[in-house]
């Protein structure tokens, strides 16, 4: 997958975590966006199930990272969904053995990557729901 292997060989990371965090991100995006939106991102990503499979599952109430994200988005609204969004991914990104801040250095790999498989289309869902 040419994702991942962009994402090792600028990131440095193992293969699996490569394939657990762009799932992550990817998994977000299901969630946030409709059946017909993350189609068209799912068209341009070769071997999506098997990306979403590889991101570590939630646990039930989303541990730490997952309580901090519902209390921002609960104590500054709608404008900070995004950011409590980005928070919940936290927890999954320490399952992988990555810290937090690997969460934004993923993220432009994965949407250039989206971007130059889709087009700028593709990568405005994808941006509206991961930034």
């Amino acid at each position: 997958m040419e994702l991942i292997e962009q994402l090792v060989g600028s990131l440095g990371v193992q293969e699996e975590q490569a394939k657990g965090g762009a799932g992550l991100l990817f998994q977000l995006a299901k969630d946030k966006l409709g059946d017909s939106e993350f189609a068209q991102v799912a068209d341009c990503v070769p071997g999506m199930s098997s990306l979403l499979q590889a991101a570590p599952a939630e646990e039930s109430g989303g541990g730490m990272m997952g309580a901090l994200g519902g209390l921002a988005t609960a104590a500054l609204g709608e404008k900070a969904s995004g950011l409590g969004s980005l928070l919940s991914l936290a927890g999954g990104f320490s399952k992988l053995d990555l810290s937090s801040d690997m969460i934004g250095q993923f993220l432009p790999i994965v949407l250039t990557y989206v971007q130059s498989q889709g087009g700028d289309g593709v990568k405005g869902l994808l941006e509206q729901v991961l930034k």
